[in-house]
């Protein structure tokens, strides 16, 4: 099954307003959970809950709540569901220039400069920082327009200054600047998302692209920075140790759940990408809910 092209995200403030911002929770949720992408810089603090982050060709799960700074046009899933768990989800949206061309070409904008050319590959905060800023995030929702644009250049401030955060594709993604290119490589990615249980053969993703296997694989190394196999392998070993930490399943039904046929295979993989074999984690993850 081809999936039909997300294409991009348009995003337009309400009137009167230079960034977006919208609180999502229980009575209200987010239901933008496919791959998506806009030119927009997004900020987003799940509050609480466990889930998976697909950013790039970045894929691995999160506990406890997550706070995420999405670069422009870098293609990303919606980080909670249903099964997420989280008590809310707070999220503001900015173009690059919303405060006009050269406000952050100033000196004391630098740090904010320097936080807006590392979202380019996706920055996930953690420690500290995480708190401070979640909880100033959700403070948004009662202060008046003025108040929220100050309160986010202070938020954007503390985030350029901190030390707490990982940058998800450091090893470089790079969207090309073509329509064409975002569509393709979301489309890819959407599949992988909806048959990641399933084997997925290259000649089926070169068709739906229409191209050679060679030229595909070429053309998602350069990318991606990773393998398609490579990239599909991460998906299903996040996705197992989401289902070792959350479900009450053997490790065998985990291997196939997850889309691997061998459980050796899994095995290994799934120590390579963690540091510990299947049943270690999950032993480990006890100990520490305990």
């Amino acid at each position: 099954m081809i999936q039909h092209k997300p294409a991009f995200e348009a995003i337009e403030p309400t009137f009167g307003h230079s960034f977006t911002y919208v609180k999502f929770d229980e009575d209200r949720l987010n239901q933008n959970n496919r791959w998506h992408y806009h030119p927009e810089i997004e900020l987003v603090y799940v509050n609480g809950g466990s889930g998976k982050r697909q950013i790039g060709s970045h894929v691995s799960c999160y506990t406890d709540g997550d706070l995420i700074l999405v670069g422009s046009n870098l293609p990303h899933c919606g980080f909670t569901d249903k099964l997420t768990g989280n008590k809310s989800e707070t999220v503001v949206q900015m173009k690059f220039d919303f405060l006009g061309n050269d406000f952050f070409g100033i000196p004391e904008m630098k740090k904010i400069q320097n936080l807006f050319e590392n979202s380019k590959g996706g920055i996930a905060f953690h420690g500290d920082i995480k708190q401070k800023i979640g909880a100033e995030m959700e403070l948004l929702e009662h202060q008046t327009d003025f108040q929220r644009l100050l309160s986010i250049l202070n938020i954007l401030n503390d985030l350029g200054s901190t030390k707490e955060y990982k940058i998800l594709n450091a090893q470089g993604y790079s969207m090309e600047a073509e329509v064409k290119d975002n569509d393709r490589i979301n489309n890819i990615f959407n599949y992988v998302k909806s048959n990641f249980q399933e084997e997925i053969p290259l000649e089926t993703m070169a068709d739906m692209v229409s191209m050679t296997i060679p030229s595909f694989c070429r053309y998602f190394k350069k990318i991606t920075n990773k393998t398609f196999v490579q990239f599909v392998n991460e998906y299903r070993l996040v996705h197992a140790s989401k289902l070792l930490a959350e479900q009450p399943l053997s490790i065998t039904e985990v291997c196939f759940e997850s889309g691997f046929n061998n459980f050796s295979h899994f095995n290994k993989s799934f120590k390579q990408f963690t540091g510990q074999t299947p049943s270690e984690y999950r032993n480990q993850l006890k100990t520490v809910l305990n």
